[in-house]
Parts: structure tokens; C-alpha cells; sequence
């Protein structure tokens, strides 16, 4: 796996809350140049964007494009992470994205940005900021 630079791991959830101006979203707007996210995760924002604005490929491609993160593959390595993860988060309820997240924190060492208040109850090494 190619080293992780990146100050900060960003949830799904947080990039939601920049892209629809929620609170929390200056927190995330502020981190976003050097932070990372899983392209699971990344995925799940694409997927959200074309479910809930009804947006076609080429609006959310440009809406998407310029933002400065580093969206990390999520290769075997981090697979394996994710599905370690699986049995001490598993009574919180995280779903495979949520453990993409919270793996590839783990794998760069640096903090997880969120809006899921179940993180915070998180054990499993990761410094994890709730952005509201």
C-alpha cells in the first residue's frame, strides 16, 4: 500500500454535511486540504448525491472534482483492515463503508472527521472528532 499522508480521515457522513452546508460542514471544509477519504466511502457520497438530488454523472463529477483530498483505494490490504474491524464494531452497528473509514484511520494513523455520534463510543485506536 502507497503511504497515507494526510492530517485527517474523512467519513462519508462529513463530506455530506460541506456538500449540503449542514452544521459541522465548516469543520470538514477547513480539513479538506489535508485530508483523505476512502473511495468507499467516496462512493457512498456519489451515491448520495445521485439518489437524493437526482443529478446526473457530469454535475456530480464537477461538483466533486476540484475538491483537494486524496481518496485512497481501497485495496486488499485495507480489506483485510475492515473486516478485522468487523467484530469490535460490530454492537455500534458499522456498516462496511463505516469500517473503510475507520480502517484506513487506523492504517495512516491520523483522526477520523464525522457526523455519526456512535463513533465516539469507538475502542479500536482511532481519535474520532463528531463535527456536531
Amino acid at each position: 500500500m502507497r503511504p497515507i499522508v494526510s492530517e485527517v480521515v474523512l467519513d462519508a457522513s462529513a463530506f455530506m454535511a460541506l456538500l449540503n452546508s449542514e452544521p459541522g460542514g465548516e469543520m470538514v471544509a477547513e480539513a479538506i486540504p489535508e485530508a483523505a477519504i476512502s473511495a468507499v466511502n467516496f462512493s457512498e457520497v456519489v451515491a448520495k448525491l445521485a439518489e437524493s438530488r437526482g443529478a446526473d454523472e457530469e454535475a456530480i463529477r464537477r461538483v466533486l472534482q476540484d475538491f483537494p483530498f486524496d481518496i485512497v483505494p481501497f485495496d486488499a490490504e485495507q480489506a483485510y483492515e475492515a473486516g478485522f474491524l468487523r467484530p469490535a464494531t460490530r454492537n455500534l452497528g458499522l456498516s462496511l463503508g463505516d469500517r473503510a473509514c475507520v480502517g484506513l484511520a487506523r492504517r495512516s494513523g491520523a483522526p477520523v472527521l464525522t457526523a455519526d455520534h456512535r463513533w465516539s463510543r469507538l475502542s479500536v485506536g482511532v481519535d474520532v472528532t463528531v463535527i456536531r
